[in-house]
C-alpha cells in the first residue's frame, strides 16, 4: 500500500485552462538537465492551441459557409440533370402521340369514311385556314369605305350643319336623311358580298 501511494505522487500532473488567468503548471520528473525538475510552465499560446484543438470539432462559420455552398452547388447540378431528363421524356411522349395521331389520321383516310364527321389531318386543316383567312381579307376589304365616298361626303355634311345651326339642330334633317340613304346602299352592298362569301 505504501508503494502505490509512493507512485501517485510520482506521476505527472496536467492543468489546462482557457480563458482564465489562472498559469498552468506541470509537475514533470525529468532527467533531462535542461528542464527544472519542479515545474514547467506552459504558455498561453500552447493552451490556446491545445483548446482550439478540441474545439476544432465543431464546425467553423467559414467552413460551415463553404460546405453549405458545396452541397447547394451539388443539388443545383441534381435539378439540372431532373430537368434535363425531364425535358427528353416529354419530347419522346411528344414524338409518340404525334407518331400515333398520324398513324390514326392515316386509318381514318383509307376507309375512306367522308361526310362531317371525318378527321381532317393537319395539312388539310391548314388549307381550310387558309381559305377562310383570305375570304376574311376580302370581306375586309370590300367594308372599307374608301370605296364609298359618298358616306363620307354625307357625314362630312351632317357634321357641318351641326356645327353651323348648334341651337337649331333639327334643321339638319335634310342631311341627315342622306346619310342614312347612303348607309342603307353601302350595307346592301356589303350583305351581297356576305352572300358571295358564303362558306
Amino acid at each position: 500500500m505504501g508503494a502505490s501511494q509512493s507512485k501517485s505522487s510520482e506521476t505527472d500532473e496536467h492543468v489546462f485552462a482557457n480563458e482564465t488567468p489562472i498559469s498552468v503548471r506541470f509537475l514533470v520528473r525529468s532527467s533531462s538537465p535542461s528542464l527544472d525538475p519542479e515545474y514547467t510552465q506552459l504558455s498561453p499560446n500552447i493552451v490556446n492551441q491545445l483548446s482550439d484543438r478540441l474545439e476544432s470539432s465543431e464546425t467553423s462559420s467559414e467552413r460551415q459557409s463553404s460546405l453549405d455552398a458545396h452541397i447547394r452547388s451539388r443539388i443545383q447540378s441534381e435539378i439540372e440533370i431532373l430537368k434535363q431528363e425531364e425535358d427528353r421524356i416529354r419530347q419522346e411522349i411528344e414524338l409518340t402521340l404525334e407518331k400515333e395521331n398520324l398513324d390514326r389520321e392515316k386509318g381514318a383516310s383509307q376507309d375512306g369514311s367522308g361526310g362531317t364527321g371525318r378527321i381532317l389531318s393537319s395539312v388539310e386543316l391548314r388549307g381550310d385556314l387558309e381559305e377562310i383567312r383570305s375570304k376574311v381579307d376580302r370581306y375586309q376589304s370590300r367594308k372599307n369605305l374608301s370605296e364609298f365616298p359618298e358616306v363620307k361626303s354625307t357625314a362630312e355634311a351632317v357634321v357641318l350643319c351641326y356645327r353651323t345651326h348648334p341651337s337649331t339642330p333639327l334643321d339638319c334633317w335634310n342631311e341627315v336623311a342622306q346619310f342614312k340613304n347612303s348607309v342603307a346602299r353601302v350595307e346592301q352592298v356589303a350583305t351581297h358580298t356576305l352572300e358571295l362569301v358564303s362558306f
